[in-house]
């Protein structure tokens, strides 16, 4: 993942999950002189760093001989990049380690920026981050039309989401999640809203009204007719209409990136579309990843008892008192034009729980802006992501709203000077 790699995608190709057959190259690298950081390789080979010492028996730099002692241990497993592609990740790593950094949002500021996540997230501070909350793009379940090309570790290029299996979409969101624990205070906390995919044979739709349509029998078309559509066959162990089990892989990905993996929480929505099926149950429910850097970060358990249900307080007649790993809330109505948003309720529990006030809250896909709205609202500094100026000027103006004359709102472009605007109220 390199600053500038994002490029405009038009129209989106199909996906078909078919494995790569590749295999690692040894001799390619048995004469390579370079070195690795023991901090830059555990992560990729999904070891601690105190067990990476302890195969490699002692405590310098890296060879490359040492990295392919690495990926013969049982125990290795791959986050960023295949086994076939580590070493060239590595060599690519160390040989880009600079990057811009850009100044922080002011003390009292909401700000959105305009590019693709992963390049624009290399451009912040480190430790700067108190909390981030997100809700990325599901894999193969939708077309985003402001869609770019992002070129990632592993050497594919394909927008976030739209990857050909789900191995490299829950590659591509560790990789997201390594730029993250850059950011992350040390007592800081990511919440990561997910959801599962099957592996099967279907139309991707363009948003949540299409896909109704579809379901009521509204949609003639056939499925060679769609602009995208997604196979099932040829993948090296997903069956045609299984569960890919994304979350269960993501966590396991954050927990060999070294985050801490504290809770998988099960967000049960209290409604939810129709799914057409008649070999299983129906879907309900979504999860949110809560990772963190330290065994110990901060958490105000007692909010949850404190707080209005609009803003994260106990939903009454659906949670009890004792706040646990299930959440009942409603979904978004969708009403701002994103159609696959999660309700202000969720970002702002997860904020409250998480910070304090005049902390900074960041969304690397902010959408249509509800972790922002949260954020404001519990007067939290903001900065959101999106590659969406149409969504990213629904975020504006419902941010806009929530402005006092003292704030400040920015918009900026990633990739352009920082400008302040501000709006009285």
């Amino acid at each position: 993942m390199t600053e500038g790699s994002s490029i405009k995608l038009s129209p989106l190709p199909d996906i078909k999950p078919q494995s790569v057959i590749a295999s690692l190259d040894r001799d390619r690298f048995q004469t390579h002189e370079g070195t690795f950081n023991v901090r830059d390789v555990a992560p990729v080979v999904g070891m601690s760093e105190s067990f990476v010492r302890k195969v490699i028996g002692h405590r310098g730099l890296l060879s490359a001989r040492d990295v392919l002692s690495l990926l013969d241990q049982d125990s290795f497993a791959p986050t960023l990049a295949p086994r076939s592609m580590v070493l060239d990740y590595l060599i690519n790593l160390a040989n880009n380690q600079t990057a811009v950094v850009r100044s922080l949002p002011s003390s009292e500021s909401l700000t959105l920026l305009q590019g693709e996540s992963p390049g624009v997230l290399e451009q912040f501070e480190e430790s700067s981050v108190r909390c981030v909350v997100t809700s990325t793009p599901y894999w193969g379940m939708r077309i985003y039309k402001d869609s770019h090309i992002v070129e990632w570790a592993d050497g594919e290029r394909n927008a976030f989401g739209h990857e050909q299996t789900p191995e490299s979409f829950v590659r591509h969101t560790a990789e997201v999640l390594l730029a993250l624990k850059r950011l992350l205070a040390e007592d800081g906390s990511i919440w990561w809203n997910v959801m599962d995919s099957f592996n099967t044979r279907t139309q991707i739709r363009g948003n949540a009204s299409e896909a109704l349509r579809a379901m009521q029998g509204k949609d003639g078309r056939k499925w060679s007719e769609h602009e995208c559509r997604r196979y099932s066959a040829g993948h090296a162990y997903l069956k045609d209409g299984e569960q890919c089990l994304i979350p269960s892989l993501i966590a396991e990905c954050a927990s060999r990136l070294g985050f801490y993996v504290k809770s998988v929480i099960t967000w049960a929505k209290t409604s939810s579309l129709p799914e057409p099926q008649e070999s299983r149950v129906s879907r309900n429910i979504e999860y949110v990843l809560h990772l963190t850097k330290t065994r110990t970060p901060y958490f105000n358990k007692s909010i949850y008892r404190s707080l209005p249900a609009q803003l994260g307080g106990r939903n009454n007649g659906n949670e009890t008192d004792k706040l646990s790993d299930c959440w009942s809330l409603p979904t978004s109505s969708g009403r701002d034009g994103h159609g696959a948003q999660f309700p202000v309720a969720l970002p702002a529990r997860c904020i409250a729980l998480s910070t304090e006030p005049g902390d900074l809250v960041l969304d690397p896909f902010v959408g249509s802006g509800n972790t922002g709205v949260a954020a404001g609202a519990l007067d939290r500094r903001f900065v959101g992501i999106d590659v969406s100026e149409e969504y990213l000027s629904i975020a504006r103006e419902r941010l806009a709203r929530l402005s006092t004359e003292q704030s400040r709102f920015n918009f900026q472009n990633a990739e352009e000077s920082p400008t302040t605007v501000a709006l009285p109220f």
